[in-house]
């Protein structure tokens, strides 16, 4: 069985662990956008997401994208685990929607790529048998 992951990358700005999620064994979907990931989860849901979060402060409705990420998981009879990177600024922000849903994982930037690595190859063996 192949363990489904899905690279969310809105912002960028580090760098790109596709390659190291395809070694560990994952099958990797990406998405440059939230409203191409919900399509894509509604498609085929994955096990596994890694997204980031990005506060904005000018939403009328919600404080971040993960929100709509949230959102549509709900109606999902799979339940993926999230892993998150954050700017550490928006720690307060981020630690006020983490109360409101289930984050398996969070890493703040700079991001410790051997801990990431290691979160997801125990996520690969615990979840994808």
């Amino acid at each position: 069985m192949h363990c489904r992951l899905l690279s969310i990358t809105e912002l960028g700005g580090y760098p790109d662990y596709v390659p190291d999620y395809r070694r560990l064994g994952f099958a990797v979907t990406t998405a440059s956008s939230m409203r191409k990931a919900v399509a894509s989860i509604r498609r085929e849901p994955p096990d596994v997401i890694v997204a980031e979060f990005n506060f904005q402060s000018d939403f009328r409705d919600r404080t971040s994208n993960l929100e709509t990420l949230m959102a549509s998981l709900q109606g999902l009879a799979a339940d993926p685990f999230l892993i998150v990177f954050f700017e550490q600024e928006y720690q307060p922000q981020f630690d006020a929607l983490r109360q409101r849903f289930p984050i398996h994982q969070a890493f703040a930037f700079p991001i410790d790529k051997e801990a990431l690595l290691a979160c997801l190859s125990k996520l690969k063996s615990s979840v994808c048998q």
